[in-house]
């Protein structure tokens, strides 16, 4: 598990191997992530949208960008806890991933980014 606060948002990142399948005749590895997003600050949040860069040891380094999460943009109370889950595919079975969210303050209306700890996506049986 891998956590980090920035501006009293705490993001908290539990990662699972799924396992491996051909796609396009290309062999994948399947990992998902659990994630909880933890309001400790005074401010009701909205996140708006995500930045994820997925680095892959046989690979080119990813780069995404979408609205929201998984479809949602979560208002975050103080207090409150927003938990999805996701996942990601990688041509090798080692890789990493790291991110930010763009979250707004209710309070004083401004932008800011929250940080996503990088966190390793690595198949159990590279290790042995």
């Amino acid at each position: 598990m891998i956590q980090q606060v920035t501006r009293g948002i705490k993001i908290t990142v539990k990662t699972q191997y799924e396992g491996t399948f051909l796609k396009d005749f290309v062999l994948n590895y399947t990992f998902a992530y659990d994630i909880e997003i933890e309001n400790q600050s005074k401010s009701s949040v909205q996140l708006l949208s995500r930045h994820w860069k997925i680095f892959e040891s046989l690979s080119k380094t990813k780069v995404l960008d979408g609205a929201g999460v998984v479809g949602k943009k979560p208002v975050i109370n103080p207090g409150e806890v927003h938990k999805y889950k996701s996942g990601c595919l990688i041509t090798s079975a080692i890789g990493s991933m790291k991110g930010a969210y763009t979250m707004i303050d209710f309070s004083t209306t401004k932008k800011f980014n929250v940080e996503i700890p990088a966190f390793k996506l690595c198949a159990p049986f590279i290790l042995n």
